[in-house]
């Protein structure tokens, strides 16, 4: 994982300016970076598409912070190919197959990811899967993270006309939860989810475990934590808790 982040110890407090929380009722969930340790890999396949693609120019350093962004956004502040073109749309597709086939069986769940999903489930929170993967590797990641029992409901980037970080794939998670945003909280680990929850009116928890951010970057998140571990270590006393919602 990429350290381009702070070490700051505990959870930092913050909420962003638009998003108040009262009886939280449904939890959001971004997956690369929050659940389970992918975005290098995001990253990386991204790479490969572009080398064998003859644009071997494109970094690793260019597209690592931009892993959080959906592809439609993506691709072209990468390589200036806008998706929906036919290169846009044979690149993109050559990457999913790579992150597929090379690198989503070297991943791990962060610690604790599973364990924090299910005091969240057995504290009577509605759990929505929000995030801009395409449904094959939303499903694939799921599964790899050992999560996929504990979501009650997902939602993909074919759920949303624009993805992270315009908020449609935040409302579209809040539908299907059946929750208004001032009883809901989304986690994730990017300033792209904390702007995409933030103008949906969704207080975010961020963490840090996704890498290349730092404390500075995720400002405006609800609070701050090294992971799920961290979170679930401070349950009680996070906006999570029951105590922490009244």
């Amino acid at each position: 994982m990429s350290e381009h982040r702070s070490e700051a110890p505990g959870a930092t407090v913050d909420r962003p300016a638009g998003a108040t929380v009262r009886s939280v009722r449904a939890v959001l969930l971004d997956i690369d970076g929050t659940l389970i340790d992918s975005n290098d890999a995001h990253a990386q396949a991204w790479v490969d598409t572009f080398r064998e693609a003859g644009r071997a120019d494109v970094s690793f350093e260019r597209v690592r912070p931009l892993i959080g962004m959906g592809s439609d956004k993506l691709l072209p502040t990468a390589s200036g190919v806008e998706k929906e073109s036919d290169e846009g749309k044979r690149l993109t597709e050559r990457r999913s197959k790579i992150f597929l086939e090379c690198y989503l069986p070297t991943l791990r769940p962060f610690p604790n990811a599973r364990d924090l999903l299910v005091r969240l489930r057995d504290d009577g929170l509605t759990l929505v899967v929000a995030t801009s993967a395409n449904e094959k590797e939303m499903k694939a990641l799921l599964d790899r993270a050992g999560i996929a029992d504990l979501v009650e409901d997902t939602t993909t980037s074919s759920d949303a006309e624009h993805s992270k970080p315009d908020p449609d794939i935040v409302h579209a998670a809040l539908d299907r939860a059946g929750c208004p945003a001032a009883e809901t909280l989304m986690l994730g680990d990017t300033p792209y989810d904390i702007e995409s929850a933030g103008r949906a009116g969704v207080a975010l928890i961020a963490f840090r475990c996704g890498g290349w951010w730092t404390d500075d970057d995720l400002a405006g998140a609800a609070a701050i934590y090294d992971g799920p571990h961290g979170l679930l270590a401070e349950y009680d006393s996070s906006p999570l808790s029951r105590k922490g919602r009244e």
